[in-house]
């Protein structure tokens, strides 16, 4: 009886940790036909919206430079540096948190990826643990350009609209490949509440907060990823 539930246990870790590595090996090469946080927004979708979503795949060459920029700047400055995960933050957040788990995020752009693509919202130790291994898998086995190009195209930048082709379509009238670093810093903002901040016409702490982003952008200076 030992044996068969230690097998059964063993069975049961290969799956939990062998199904998302193959997924991450997968979409290295194919883009995400759909995302767990799409699929969570179309099961029960919040109020707001819409039933159109909008959504256009755009390779990272062909976006414009300021907008992984911008988004480092506003989101995650240590982006090109570490390893997936920003420990210093996420020990002050679990040292916060109560006993149902976190209450804030405090995700890197790798963390915020990997919660988008692989998993649905939650804010629970099993959900977060998940993130920070598929984080990790995401660095070694992505890197920094993909985990980008993936970020930029899945994450939502208003109710329904998904990636920064669309948004810079539905919002400025241009492909993303022309976005000027004011515009990509206004979509960068509104990133941590993209249903009670918008791009435009800005709001004055979306103006001020854009204004911030983009001297964070000059102060940063070329990004390599």
């Amino acid at each position: 009886m030992k044996t068969m539930l230690k097998k059964l246990f063993l069975n049961l870790v290969c799956i939990l940790l062998g199904v998302p590595l193959l997924l991450v090996l997968f979409f290295k090469f194919v883009n995400p036909p759909i995302w767990g946080w799409k699929i969570a927004r179309t099961l029960s979708p919040p109020n707001g919206y819409p039933e159109q979503t909008y959504h256009q795949w755009v390779s990272i060459s062909n976006i414009s430079p300021n907008m992984p920029k911008a988004v480092v700047a506003s989101e995650d400055q240590k982006f090109p540096s570490h390893s997936g995960v920003d420990f210093q933050a996420l020990f002050s957040v679990i040292s916060q948190s109560g006993s149902s788990g976190p209450s804030r995020g405090a995700s890197t752009i790798t963390q915020q990826t990997a919660k988008n693509v692989f998993l649905f919202p939650s804010q629970t130790y099993v959900r977060k643990a998940y993130e920070l291994y598929i984080a990790m898998l995401l660095e070694l086995i992505w890197g920094k350009e993909r985990i980008m190009e993936v970020y930029l195209n899945v994450i939502e930048f208003g109710p329904g609209i998904y990636g920064v082709e669309a948004a810079s379509q539905q919002f400025f009238g241009i492909q993303s490949k022309e976005l000027t670093a004011i515009q990509a810093a206004q979509l960068a903002v509104v990133l941590p509440n993209p249903y009670r901040m918008q791009p435009t016409p800005m709001s004055d702490y979306v103006n001020k907060r854009t204004h911030w982003v983009v001297n964070q952008m000059n102060n940063l200076g070329p990004l390599t990823l």
